[in-house]
């Protein structure tokens, strides 16, 4: 792994004194995991360079507790990554190698440590989920400029496209504290994975070098959820304790979900969507239904009513939206027969789920726009390749209508919590390719008023596997 800092500052040497690593020598750090070195590539008055470079020993990370694990199995234990990629191993260096940095403190020059001077840092290699659109989202809103290059997965063979990894630059007039407290938080976050157990005491460090910034992010929960390992319920304490009014990011999405249906209410268009849905539904015969990403549970109880369906299965990432379509749909007080119809699950459309198999239909109503670009892959996986139902449902809004909504304001989403939002021509491009790939056949449909030119609100997608 390696990091490089960079100043003009005038004397650019100077860097020296706010790192406390002298530009003549090289430093070298124990860590659990193998050693960091920082030394200096360039040392003159005009341009100086301090780099962090860190040795991992794969060995040694399988020694320790916890070590690396997953489905390649025993190799995949010493055959990984970890040596050549930031990741939360970097932020650990950076602590441990450039701690007095990383507090804003310098016993000989606290006046230049409290300064904004000009920085540029290069991150040789890190793994980005979520591309380059994500790494935009981390840094800008920082007030960083950033340059990205994407690496292939061999540049041998260019056919077989591009990797995860990226070489990143940032540019800012910053403190260095500032600068290394962001790269101590975002490098993990992009990477979306921590080499050692997460606790409660990652909340205390997520908030120590947060503060001042992390509480005003526009991708405050993200990098929240991720940082903390996707654990719920330590995201949400750290959410509380970050802004007092925003405790739970549920409520976020209840709040932006409020506004996306209140900017729509004019057209009522939610129950024109669920009413074209289970139009289709019923259309195909389908007995065993599969509401993905079902929310609180609207479309359920729109297929209760119908004696024709047998088994609806409600599936959604948040426990507590679960709750509410639970206390919606009134489970509890329903006759047994009824009740023995409906399931509701907590799962992610991310990753194989063996529950998922066996259903005649599926409906994704409003969900893949909420859903990062690059994950796209994996949610087709899931749901074409594995899942496989006969008949599956896709409704996505149509971006170019955009425009008809007055109080919109203009190239932002209809929610705030959309990483995209398809025009018509880039929703049916998308499906086809799933179509053909997957076996399917495809139809679309439209949802709502049309407008002559910039068509319908929703847009329709209706799925039937080629036997």
């Amino acid at each position: 792994m390696y990091l490089a800092i960079t100043t003009t500052h005038s004397p650019a040497t100077d860097l020296g004194y706010l790192l406390h690593k002298r530009p003549g020598k090289l430093h070298s750090v124990a860590l659990s995991f193998g050693n960091a070195h920082v030394f200096y590539p360039e040392a003159t008055p005009e341009r100086c360079t301090a780099a962090l470079l860190i040795e991992v020993d794969p060995v040694e990370l399988v020694r320790k507790p916890g070590g690396p694990s997953g489905e390649g199995g025993l190799l995949n234990q010493y055959v990984n990554d970890r040596p050549y990629v930031s990741s939360s191993f970097t932020s650990v260096a950076i602590a441990r190698a450039l701690g007095s940095a990383l507090g804003g403190r310098s016993k000989d020059r606290q006046d230049l440590a409290d300064s904004e001077i000009p920085l540029e840092v290069q991150i040789a290699a890190i793994p980005c989920r979520g591309g380059e659109i994500f790494l935009r989202a981390l840094f800008e809103p920082l007030g960083y400029q950033l340059s990205a290059k994407r690496h292939p997965l061999d540049e041998q063979f260019p056919t077989w496209g591009e990797s995860r990894y990226w070489s990143v630059t940032l540019c800012a007039k910053k403190r260095l504290q500032d600068v290394l407290q962001h790269l101590y938080v975002l490098l993990p976050v992009l990477d979306d994975d921590k080499h050692y157990w997460v606790g409660k005491d990652e909340i205390e460090k997520l908030l120590l070098r947060g503060e001042g910034w992390l509480n005003s992010h526009p991708e405050r929960e993200e990098i929240t959820r991720r940082y903390l390992k996707h654990q719920r319920t330590l995201m949400r304490e750290a959410l509380a304790r970050l802004v007092e009014d925003d405790a739970d990011p549920d409520e976020t999405a209840e709040a932006q979900a409020a506004a996306e249906q209140a900017l729509e209410q004019r057209i009522s268009l939610n129950q024109q969507r669920l009413g074209s849905v289970l139009a289709v539904l019923r259309q195909s015969g389908a007995k065993k239904i599969l509401p993905l990403g079902c929310g609180e549970g609207r479309l359920i109880s729109l297929l209760l009513a119908d004696p024709s369906v047998t088994e609806i299965t409600g599936i959604d990432v948040s426990p507590r939206v679960l709750e509410k379509a639970a206390s919606r749909l009134r489970l509890e007080n329903l006759p047994s027969r009824q009740r023995e119809r409906i399931k509701l699950l907590q799962g992610s459309l991310m990753y194989r789920d063996a529950r998922l198999a066996g259903y005649d239909a599926a409906a994704v109503v409003e969900v893949i726009e909420h859903l990062d670009p690059p994950r796209l892959v994996a949610f087709e996986r899931v749901l074409f390749e594995h899942a496989r139902p006969s008949t599956i449902v896709v409704t996505t809004p149509n971006r170019e209508y955009n425009a008809n909504f007055e109080k919109m304001p203009a190239d932002t989403f209809r929610h705030k919590d959309h990483r995209f939002e398809w025009t018509r021509e880039e929703f049916q491009t998308w499906a086809n390719r799933v179509a053909v790939q997957h076996a399917y056949s495809v139809r679309f449909l439209a949802i709502g008023e049309e407008d002559a030119t910039l068509g319908p609100p929703t847009q329709m997608a209706v799925f039937c596997r080629i036997n």
